[in-house]
């Protein structure tokens, strides 16, 4: 069986996959072809069913729940790992009430997370979300949400912290966010998906037990080349979620369901 699978091109991504991709580890009778995309693109691909396995935002899930079952290893989920709102300057973000937000995607969870936060910032332009910090410095947008590497380099480049969605998430539901995870075709058979989930989480074990988190593979793939911000995005989003999304990530993908006012009865993990 030919898999085809979409993941963005960033670190823990990367990280999470190498092995499969260089073959460390390996399902007999099954091969993977990879796509790297950006976040918004891969849930775009996963609403036209263009791929077998995708990594999409837990926020577009129920939008092809019908044709996706998410995989238990792999995801990005957790705490203190959400998108933040930044600006130029440190306003208050009632200011922002008319003012543009640039967003990652219509579809991401940074945008859910925007809108569960502050529902009254409704002027919003999408973007890819390496653009964003671009488009505030250059005043194309009054201020806009940062997810992935950026949220390590953004003071670098002398922009302010306004709100930190995640912790508000947090707060307000005390369960960890999340952000994304894998999501494969209900068509592939049920013992073929659960064989998939265990190749995926020997893929983290063996990416886990390596000498060193950053290696050429990651570095080429990645938005952000600094090996220190490479680490540290490595460290955030792999976790223990990410070996299995657990209890408490069944949880927070539940509540989300609820906050969004979704009505299916599908199964949301294999």
């Amino acid at each position: 069986m030919k898999i085809r699978i979409g993941i963005s091109p960033c670190p823990n991504d990367t990280y999470i996959f190498e092995a499969i991709y260089h073959q460390k580890v390996a399902l007999k009778d099954t091969t993977f072809e990879f796509v790297f995309e950006d976040v918004e693109t891969l849930n775009e691909m996963a609403s036209k069913q263009a791929l077998d396995m995708v990594k999409i935002s837990y926020a577009h899930y129920f939008s092809v729940i019908d044709q996706y079952c998410m995989l238990r290893s792999g995801g990005a989920l957790g705490n203190g790992v959400g998108p933040l709102l930044i600006a130029k300057s440190p306003i208050s973000i009632p200011e922002l009430i008319n003012s543009q937000i640039a967003v990652p995607g219509k579809h991401t969870t940074a945008h859910f997370l925007l809108s569960f936060a502050w529902p009254q910032l409704k002027n919003k332009r999408y973007f890819r979300f390496e653009k964003i910090e671009e488009a505030i410095l250059q005043n194309i947008v009054d201020a806009g949400v940062i997810i992935h590497e950026n949220r390590f380099t953004y003071q670098e480049k002398g922009l302010h912290l306004l709100m930190d969605l995640g912790q508000y998430w947090e707060t307000q539901t005390a369960l960890p966010i999340p952000l994304g995870g894998i999501a494969i075709s209900r068509t592939i058979p049920h013992d073929i998906q659960l064989q998939i989930n265990a190749l995926l989480k020997s893929s983290i074990e063996w990416a886990n037990q390596q000498p060193s988190k950053i290696n050429e593979f990651i570095s080429l793939h990645a938005q952000e080349m600094n090996e220190e911000v490479m680490k540290q995005h490595i460290s955030l989003y792999v976790n223990e979620y990410s070996l299995d999304v657990g209890m408490l990530g069944e949880q927070a993908v539940h509540k989300m369901k609820e906050v969004l006012n979704i009505s299916s009865n599908k199964p949301l993990f294999i």
